[in-house]
């Protein structure tokens, strides 16, 4: 295969401009008048022609209760084991400055028992797990629930 060299011949191709002329001209492909052959124009995926769409065809019933659901952040004392030395004192700020906690105003966090724990920390959460909790007291820490407004 021989490359072309000369400054004439382009090696990518050009883009095809439609609408100056020429085959492509004119309406460029897109009919005439109406909706679509407009810049910006066109229907949404959804649109079915003017009939009621499926979404208002069929019934709303019942409650969802996503828009007032608390969200959690699970956390385990494994975890905790590795990033935090002994006896230190373990909030919610804390675990947002590391990281493991983005958006700490809404959500919740929950200590868990996986992993093992070998030092005494103080750990203040909205919940812990029955292991978690017996794991945290065997070695001499403390578990503190952070009580609600």
């Amino acid at each position: 295969m021989v490359l072309a060299l000369d400054a004439r011949i382009s090696l990518t191709k050009k883009r095809k401009r439609v609408g100056r002329g020429g085959s492509r001209g004119g309406t460029s492909g897109r009919g005439h008048k109406g909706q679509k052959c407009r810049s910006g124009g066109g229907v949404s995926l959804t649109f079915e022609g003017g009939q009621m769409p499926l979404s208002r065809r069929l019934p709303k019933r019942g409650f969802s209760n996503v828009r007032f659901q608390d969200e959690w952040v699970v956390i385990n004392v494994g975890q905790l084991a590795s990033l935090f030395e002994p006896g230190q004192e373990i909030t919610r700020a804390v675990l947002v400055e590391r990281g493991m906690v983005r958006g700490a105003e809404k959500k919740k966090v929950k200590i868990l028992g996986a992993g093992s724990l070998d030092r005494a920390l103080i750990v203040e959460a909205d919940a812990f797990s029955k292991t978690a909790l017996e794991a945290i007291q065997k070695n001499g820490g403390e578990a503190r629930l952070i009580k609600e407004k």
